[in-house]
């Protein structure tokens, strides 16, 4: 494993690099943790480590005021990690070992990936959204973010979410977002994981979602929650044998 920042101007975004075993090509994946979240999950550590054990190297990064990278929490923007994602993804362009680039989210790097793959559909070879919290630029039009309710129009200038503020530009930004948009753009594999009794983000949204991607399937967890707590072997089987069809697909 290699530790080190990547530089995005004067902001550093921390990164790790799990390499495989044997020196090589091989394809990457890059794996984002989503809102208040980081790189050290227990479920991405096992995902990660499960994507190593397929064939993969895994390229993590925390996004901007998350983790260990520069920026506050407060003052992060899906603008702002849609900018982090491109300079992690041109990093992991020029690493000289990669053959083929992936992508992976949870919850709000979901969305974000979603963003990512429909502007730049030609950098990734397959998508791997997990818990996509696809529905957060529509509850922001409505007012409604986490279990708190606000004027859509009339933004308070901090939200308290989880014991921490987060800034109105947060919400101004992400209600110009409509997913539909980069979805169809998105022409690619997608694999959608969600569990079954997701308390943050109904699995009926991405029932919705896996029918809007042209080339999506949808692995439910049963009576698992959004972070993988109770099955998180059953969601890395699914994302390990979804990545290795992929791999034999293109062969």
């Amino acid at each position: 494993m290699q530790e080190f920042f990547i530089k995005e101007g004067e902001i550093r975004l921390h990164a790790k690099l799990d390499m495989l075993e044997e020196n090589g090509p091989c394809p990457l994946v890059i794996l984002v943790h989503g809102l208040t979240g980081h790189m050290e999950e227990p479920f991405l550590r096992a995902v990660q480590k499960a994507m190593n054990e397929a064939g993969f190297a895994v390229l993590r990064a925390d996004l901007y005021g998350h983790g260990k990278s520069d920026g506050t929490f407060r003052d992060h923007t899906l603008d702002q990690w849609s900018s982090d994602l491109r300079t992690v993804t041109e990093y992991a362009k020029q690493l000289p070992f990669v053959t083929d680039l992936y992508l992976c989210g949870h919850s709000q790097s979901g969305l974000l990936a979603a963003m990512a793959a429909g502007m730049r559909p030609d950098d990734y070879q397959a998508l791997i959204l997990l818990s996509p919290a696809l529905t957060i630029p529509e509850d922001a039009r409505k007012g409604k973010f986490l279990g708190i309710t606000f004027d859509p129009l009339h933004i308070p200038e901090e939200l308290e979410i989880w014991e921490d503020q987060l800034g109105s530009a947060y919400f101004r930004t992400v209600q110009q977002i409509h997913p539909e948009e980069y979805i169809r753009r998105y022409r690619k594999p997608v694999l959608i994981v969600h569990g079954e009794k997701d308390e943050l983000i109904p699995v009926s949204s991405s029932v919705i979602n896996s029918g809007q991607y042209e080339n999506c399937r949808l692995a439910v967890i049963p009576d698992d929650d959004h972070e993988y707590d109770f099955h998180p072997q059953m969601m890395c089987e699914a994302v390990t044998a979804f990545l290795k069809e992929q791999v034999c697909r293109s062969e």
